[in-house]
Order: C-alpha cells, then sequence, then structure tokens
C-alpha cells in the first residue's frame, strides 16, 4: 500500500498511486488493486486494467492477472463516471432502411458500436440516440439501446438495429438461432486449400495475451465456411465468409489459424507475411500499410419481426477496401 491508503474514487477522473508492501507478494494485479480501492469492483478494475489505464514503473500493463512483487508501484487511471445511458450526438449514419420497427445501415469502419471504457461517446449508439430520440429498447444494459449484433470498430458493412421492444426480442432470437442469413468479405494472405470449405475451432481469450482471441481447448464452438471469390496468385484471396456461429473476432481467429491473417488486421497480423513477396513491391506497399483489417459485412438477410417479409440488403466494400482490390488488379 502507498504512504497513505488509497481513496475511493471521486466524481471526478482521477489517477491513483499504489506500492505493493510484502503481504501481497504474488497476489494477481486485479485482486490488489479491488483489496486497496474499495470503492471499485474487482471486474471494473480489470476492465481498466485491460482498457490499458493501469502503469507500472510508468509502463502500461494490461494482464490482470500479472503477480504483483513487494516494492512495485502501480498507478490506476480512473475516468469521470459517466451516464447510465449514453447522450445523444449527431453523427451522419447511411442508413438503407427505416421504419416503424428498425433501421438497417452501413457502418462505416472506424465507428464503435456502443459505448465502452476508452470509447465512452462517439459511438454508433449515441448517432441513433440522435437520429431516433430515447425511445430505443435496451439490451443488455442502458448503454445498448436497440443493438442485437455487432460489427467490431475497424469492420465495416451492414448492420439492424431494433426500435422497438418486438423488434429486440424477434432480432435478437434469430441473431442467436441463426435464423438469418449473412455474409462477410474478407482479403487475407496466400490462398486457402480448398478454394472453399470450413473452419472449425473453439474460441476464447488467448491464454498469453487477453486482448487477443484464440483457438483454445475450451473455448465456444465455431464454425465458419468460406468461399474464395477471386485471388490473385497465392499472394491474396478474396473470401466470402459465412458464419454459423458469432463468437468475437471469428473470421479473423479462423484465418490466422490457417496462416492466412487478414490483410492489415492490427491484433492478429504479427509480421510481414511470407506470401506479400509475391506482389510487385508497389502493391505490396498498399497492403502492408492498410491500417485495419480488411473485413466487410457485405449481406444480410431476416424476416422483419413485424410482417414477415424476407429483407436483404447489400453494400460494396468501402473505398479503401476497393482500393486495396484496385492496387491488386493495376499490379503496381
Amino acid at each position: 500500500m502507498d504512504e497513505k491508503p488509497a481513496s475511493a474514487p471521486s466524481l471526478a477522473a482521477e489517477t491513483v498511486s499504489v506500492l505493493v508492501t510484502p503481504e501481497f507478494a504474488g497476489e494477481r494485479l486485479d485482486r490488489f488493486l479491488a483489496a486497496q480501492l474499495g470503492g471499485l469492483s474487482r471486474s471494473r478494475i480489470k476492465s481498466l486494467i485491460v482498457g490499458g489505464l493501469a502503469s507500472r514503473g510508468g509502463a502500461v500493463t494490461r494482464e490482470p492477472a500479472e503477480a504483483v512483487q513487494p516494492g512495485q508501484r502501480y498507478e490506476l487511471r480512473i475516468p469521470a463516471p459517466v451516464p447510465a445511458t449514453p447522450e445523444p450526438q449527431a453523427i451522419a449514419l447511411a442508413i438503407l432502411h427505416e421504419d416503424a420497427e428498425l433501421i438497417v445501415l452501413d457502418k462505416p469502419a472506424g465507428l464503435v458500436v456502443h459505448p465502452a471504457p476508452g470509447n465512452e461517446d462517439r459511438t454508433l449508439v449515441n448517432a441513433l440516440l440522435a437520429h431516433c430520440g430515447e425511445s430505443l429498447p435496451g439490451i443488455g444494459g442502458e448503454r445498448r439501446p436497440g443493438i442485437v449484433h455487432r460489427l467490431d470498430k475497424d469492420t465495416s458493412g451492414v448492420m439492424v438495429v431494433a426500435k422497438t421492444e418486438r423488434a429486440l426480442r424477434d432480432l435478437s432470437a434469430a441473431f442467436a438461432s441463426r435464423d438469418l442469413d449473412r455474409a462477410y468479405l474478407a482479403m487475407a494472405w496466400g490462398l486457402p486449400a480448398p478454394a472453399f470449405g470450413e473452419i472449425e475451432g473453439a474460441i476464447g481469450r488467448d491464454p498469453r495475451d487477453r486482448k487477443r482471441m484464440a483457438i483454445v481447448a475450451r473455448g465456444r464452438p465455431a464454425l465458419t465456411r468460406y468461399t474464395t471469390r477471386r485471388s490473385w496468385g497465392a499472394a491474396v484471396s478474396l473470401l466470402e465468409c459465412r458464419l454459423a456461429t458469432g463468437r468475437t473476432h471469428q473470421i479473423r481467429v479462423h484465418f490466422a489459424s490457417r496462416g492466412h491473417p487478414l490483410v492489415g488486421d492490427p491484433v492478429y497480423l504479427r509480421r510481414t507475411p511470407a506470401a506479400a513477396r509475391l506482389l510487385p513491391p508497389a502493391s505490396r506497399r498498399v497492403l502492408l500499410d492498410f491500417p485495419r483489417q480488411a473485413l466487410h459485412a457485405a449481406s444480410l438477410r431476416f424476416r422483419h419481426p413485424a410482417t414477415g417479409t424476407v429483407m436483404a440488403f447489400e453494400t460494396p466494400p468501402p473505398a479503401d477496401m476497393a482500393g486495396l482490390l484496385q492496387a491488386l488488379d493495376r499490379g503496381t
């Protein structure tokens, strides 16, 4: 513990500093901090650590299970509390369809779906509250109104959002039972074999890096079906993927596990792939410099919760992914 006991967080953002004393040697970091900071739950502290708000000796640590040692000093940045319900914020939305029950939109890459530590505002939820008003039904807590599924921040494409309790219930059930069809376009390094097939592997947190997912023995079952739409020699493939399950980072994890990480993936592409050497220098640079995973939710088909009508929506890859395809076609 520090020279004086760390107090519970105030209503403003603050940074607390805690010194590890001998009696806590070997304790998990999140347990240690929870014992010292009585105003914060262990789960809240864990989320702050994973979010990069803890440091040891000035260096950020993201591992809640890290064993603390006597003499180490930790600092934890505690953000100011935010409202339980996000604030409406006027953000432009590419709306494909809207009626009294639901909204279908084309989410751009870079837009976070709902508020979370590190992304408290400027999210899709904030934009929806401004567009629809505050009557959107909640799911998973008030901070996720209308959200029945999500796309990663840097994945673009088609999403549906509920505007009524009936739509929320029926669409949530459809996603849970996979009683719908959705397809993704992904650009992957290399040429998967066979040209169409399935990848199956249970997905859970990577035990070596809590920010990543991985195929692990005790993970949740996951199945991805894919078809190779185009390929550029053995260097790059354009894949159409359909999910039989919906796990976090599923497409990204499955293809990385086969040695075909997605172009630009900041989490699962850790080194320059050997397949990049098969491209001309100019197009190789374009693909290696791509700043996000090349993944786009291209289509979504589902039954309307009120009418039962089958609704289908499709959007082309956004401009940045289209630029990758053009660079490959030019071969420059």
